[in-house]
C-alpha cells in the first residue's frame, strides 16, 4: 500500500506525476486486505520517501487497521532513530534504501532481522531519494555489500516495471538472489499467479503486490 498525502495510490514507475490508481482511504484499504490474512502488509509512505521524514503516526494507525497482520514499513527513513521510531509504532520490519548505503553496518547492528534493505533498480543502477536520482551503484555491487554486512533480507524493485503490470524482472532478481546470500523479496510489475510461480521457481522468498490487487488480476486467495 502506497500512501501519498492521505490517499492510497499507485504510481507508475515511481513517478509522482503519474498516479495510475487512486484507491481512497489507506486505512480502509489495509482493513480490506488484512481481512484476507496475507503474510504481511507492506506500507510505503511516499511523502516520507520524497521528504526524508518518517510518519510514525501513519504506521501506528496502519498497524491497528491491520488487526494482527504484521506490517512492513518504508519511506523516509534516514537514520537508525527513524527506523526505531517506526518499529516502536508497531511495524514488524522496516525497509531502508537511501540511508542504508551510507551506514549499512550501523543499520544491521541496530536492527538485525527487523531490517530489510531496498535495492531499487532503475536504468541499471540503484535509485535513491524516493527513486528520483541514481546512487551510481550497480545492483550486483549493492547485493554484494548487503551480503558482506550480514543483511538478512533484501527487497529488490524493478522501478521501470513498478505499477505497470508488465511482469517481474526475473533476470535482475536471480542476480540479486545469487549475490545477496539472503532471502529476496520481489517488487515491480507482478500481475498474476503465473508471475508468482516464476518467482518461486528462481528462489524468491516473497512478492510485494500492489496494482494487481487493486485491479483484480491477482487476489490474496491465490
Amino acid at each position: 500500500m502506497d500512501v501519498l498525502g492521505t490517499e492510497a495510490v499507485r504510481l507508475e514507475q515511481g513517478d509522482y506525476d503519474r498516479v495510475s490508481v487512486r484507491a481512497g482511504s489507506p486505512l480502509e484499504l489495509v482493513e480490506r486486505f488484512a481481512a484476507e490474512r496475507p503474510a504481511m502488509v507492506h506500507l510505503v509512505d511516499l511523502d516520507g520517501a520524497r521528504s526524508g521524514r518518517v510518519r510514525p503516526e501513519l504506521v501506528a494507525r496502519a498497524v491497528a487497521a491491520a488487526d494482527g497482520v504484521p506490517l512492513q514499513a518504508s519511506g523516509g527513513i534516514r537514520s537508525v532513530g527513524d527506523a526505531e521510531s517506526l518499529l516502536e509504532a508497531g511495524a514488524a520490519r522496516v525497509v531502508v534504501g537511501t540511508a542504508a548505503w551510507a551506514a549499512l553496518d550501523e543499520f544491521v547492528d541496530a536492527l538485525g532481522d527487523r531490517l530489510v534493505v531496498a535495492i531499487d533498480v532503475r536504468d541499471g543502477e540503484v535509485a535513491v531519494a524516493g527513486w528520483r536520482r541514481s546512487s551510481g551503484v550497480g545492483p550486483e555491487e549493492a547485493a554484494t555489500r548487503c551480503a558482506a554486512a550480514g543483511v538478512t533480507r533484501v527487497l529488490c524493485t524493478a522501478v521501470d516495471r513498478d505499477g505497470t503490470l508488465g511482469g517481474p524482472d526475473l533476470d535482475l532478481l536471480a542476480r540479486i538472489r545469487e549475490r545477496a546470500r539472503a532471502p529476496v523479496l520481489a517488487a515491480g510489475g507482478i500481475r498474476s499467479e503465473a508471475d508468482l510461480d516464476e518467482l518461486a521457481a528462481i528462489g524468491v522468498e516473497g512478492a510485494v503486490v500492489g496494482r494487481a490487487l487493486l485491479d483484480g488480476t491477482l487476489t490474496l486467495r491465490t
